[in-house]
């Protein structure tokens, strides 16, 4: 007689706690290396103890969650709620594997991230201390209680909002796609997408630019204008390519910074950079 196999399943307390330790934690452990990685690991904790019964079960989950990661904390909480459900797809034997994991938070995160910071930090935040601050001015004490209640209830209805709409989104989504064909056509899309945003970063905040001038028959050649017109910011690109092979190699963050500084100093004594 063979044996029934119980489905795992998260409690409502799981992924209250998830939500917990997302919304407290996240912020509160950036690294330059990986930014909110240490966060989005431990808020997976209830999740990783519940789905996963073995030691190497449960290292390769964290590890999983150990890649670079970073979005807006309150509407960017969709995503651990949407992870949450993949866990527990793959946990019951779904073919949900860590490239598609990955690839929906590296897909998710920079989209999610542009709409918080707009509205939290850009109307909420805004509109909020505009009315507290003339309140305070005008002699009311109160005032920063006000701000403090009314953005607090801001930041935990939307948080647990869209926490929760994604692990309901999650399950809808997920137990539809059961074509393994399909699961890859998906999991290349957010790979292209998970590529461009990082692209994109790179182009945007790591910028090197040379003052380096060249003399030739009474003429200067700037050479950061002839750089920029191969491709903009293309120093920034090849530094940030050199990181990430020297990475590969097995090179540690903070070898790869102190080099970093050396190159600088040197490179900014003799005029190069």
């Amino acid at each position: 007689m063979s044996e029934k196999v119980v489905e795992k399943k998260l409690t409502k307390s799981d992924l209250r706690k998830v939500f917990f330790l997302w919304e407290t934690g996240t912020e509160t452990c950036l690294s330059y290396e990986r930014l909110m990685s240490l966060g989005f690991c431990v808020s997976m904790a209830p999740v990783i103890n519940r789905l996963y019964d073995t030691k190497e079960e449960r290292a390769e989950a964290m590890k999983r969650h150990m890649v670079f990661f970073n979005t807006e904390n309150n509407w960017g909480a969709f995503i651990p709620g949407i992870v949450c459900s993949m866990e527990e797809d793959r946990a019951n034997g779904k073919p949900v594997s860590d490239e598609l994991i990955n690839g929906v938070k590296i897909g998710l995160m920079g989209p999610l991230a542009g709409i918080g910071d707009t509205v939290t930090q850009g109307l909420v935040k805004v509109v909020l201390l505009a009315i507290t601050v003339n309140m305070a001015l005008a002699g009311n004490s109160f005032a920063p209680v006000i701000y403090f209640v009314a953005y607090l209830a801001y930041i935990l209805g939307v948080g647990y909002f869209t926490f929760t709409q994604g692990y309901r989104v999650g399950k809808s989504i997920l137990d539809k796609i059961t074509d393994s064909a399909i699961i890859q056509k998906v999991t290349e899309c957010l790979s292209v997408v998970g590529m461009m945003i990082a692209g994109s970063m790179i182009c945007t905040n790591v910028e090197i630019i040379t003052p380096l001038v060249i003399e030739t028959n009474g003429s200067e050649v700037v050479i950061n204008d002839i750089v920029s017109s191969i491709a903009p910011n293309l120093l920034g690109v090849v530094a940030t390519v050199g990181v990430f092979m020297a990475l590969r190699k097995g090179v540690s963050v903070f070898k790869i910074v102190i080099a970093f500084v050396i190159i600088g100093l040197i490179c900014s004594l003799v005029g190069i950079l």
